[in-house]
C-alpha cells in the first residue's frame, strides 16, 4: 500500500497552481542582503548591479530546478537588527519587478512587514512567506487577500533579536502545532482561502538542537492542520552545530539529509539555498517515498 505519510494539496498562488504531494517542491531562496547567515547574500553597490546579481543566480535556481524563488530584503538570523521598510523595498521591489516579467515560476516575498508586501505584490510577488506567522498581523493577512496571494504560516518564538534566548517549551509539537491552528483560523476569517495557506514549523526560529531534530523526526504530526508544510532546513546552525561545522557554506550534507528527512516524513516543499543538489535529493527521496 501506498505510503500515505505525505498528503496531496493543490495550492493556489496568484494565477500559478502547484500540485503537492507526488514531488516536492523546490524554493531557492534569493537573499537581497549585506549581512546574510548563509553568506550568499547579493546585495551590491547600486541598485542595477544587485538585480544583474540576483538575476544570473535567479536564472541559475530556475535552470537547476526551482519551482518557487523566495526573495528576502533583511536577515532574520539570530540577534539580526530590523531593516527599515523604505530599505527592504528598495532591496526586493526592483528585483521582483525585473523577475516577474523575465521568469516563468512563482515569486514570494520574505517579509512580515505590510507595505513591504504591498509594494512586492505589485511588483508581481504571488506569496508572502512570513516569518511572524503567530500570530499573523491582521493587516499583512488583508493585503494577501486583497491580492488573491497565497501566505507562509511560519513559526517563531519571540523575534529575530530575541529568538534564542530562554528557549523553553512544555510540550514543543503540541504548542507548534496548537499556534499554527490558530493562525490558520484568522487566515480564514479574513477570507483567505484555504487552498493558499502554507505552514512552516519555523527550524531555527526560537528553538534548540534538540527541538529542530524533533521537529524533523515528529513532522507528520502537524498532518492534522490540513495544510502543506514547508521547511527551510538548509545551512542552518543546527546542522554545523550537530556537525562542529561553523561555516554555513560547508553544510551542504548536513542539509541533504535534513531534506530527504523532512521529505519523508511528509515536507511538501523545501526552502534551500543550493537548488541543483536538493532537486536531485528531492527526485531520489520522492521516487522512493512514491514507490508502491
Amino acid at each position: 500500500m501506498k505510503d500515505q505519510t505525505r498528503r496531496k494539496y493543490t495550492l493556489h498562488l496568484g494565477d500559478f497552481v502547484l500540485d503537492l504531494g507526488d514531488q516536492t517542491k523546490i524554493m531557492g531562496i534569493i537573499n537581497v542582503t549585506p549581512d546574510s547567515f548563509s553568506q550568499d547574500g547579493c546585495l551590491q553597490s547600486s541598485v542595477d548591479k544587485t538585480i544583474t546579481s540576483a538575476e544570473r543566480k535567479a536564472r541559475r535556481m530556475v535552470r537547476d530546478g526551482a519551482d518557487i524563488l523566495d526573495i528576502g530584503g533583511e536577515s532574520t538570523r539570530p540577534g539580526a537588527r530590523r531593516v527599515s521598510v523604505k530599505d527592504e523595498i528598495k532591496r526586493v521591489v526592483p528585483l521582483i519587478t525585473r523577475l516577474s516579467k523575465k521568469i516563468a515560476v512563482p515569486i514570494s516575498v520574505d517579509t512580515y512587514k505590510t507595505e513591504v508586501a504591498k509594494h512586492a505584490l505589485d511588483a508581481g510577488a504571488v506569496i508572502v512567506n512570513n516569518i511572524m506567522g503567530n500570530p499573523p498581523d491582521t493587516a499583512l493577512l488583508k493585503m494577501v487577500k486583497r491580492y488573491n496571494a497565497a501566505v507562509v504560516l511560519m513559526h517563531i518564538k519571540g523575534t529575530p533579536r530575541t529568538m534564542q534566548k530562554n528557549i523553553d517549551y512544555a510540550d514543543l509539537i503540541g504548542e507548534i502545532r496548537e499556534s499554527l491552528g490558530i493562525a490558520i483560523e484568522k487566515c480564514l476569517e479574513i477570507g483567505i482561502n484555504s487552498d493558499r495557506i502554507i505552514i512552516d514549523p519555523g527550524i531555527g526560529f526560537g528553538k534548540t538542537v534538540e527541538d529542530n531534530l524533533q521537529i524533523i523526526n515528529r513532522l507528520s504530526a502537524f498532518n492534522s492542520l490540513k495544510k502543506p508544510l514547508l521547511m527551510g532546513t538548509s545551512r542552518k546552525s543546527f546542522i554545523g552545530k550537530v556537525l562542529n561545522q561553523t561555516d554555513a557554506s560547508r553544510r551542504l550534507t548536513g542539509t541533504i539529509s535534513t531534506v530527504c528527512a523532512s521529505i519523508l516524513r511528509g515536507a511538501h516543499i523545501v526552502r534551500v539555498h543550493d537548488v541543483k543538489e536538493m532537486k536531485q535529493t528531492a527526485l531520489i527521496t520522492d521516487a522512493i517515498l512514491n514507490k508502491n
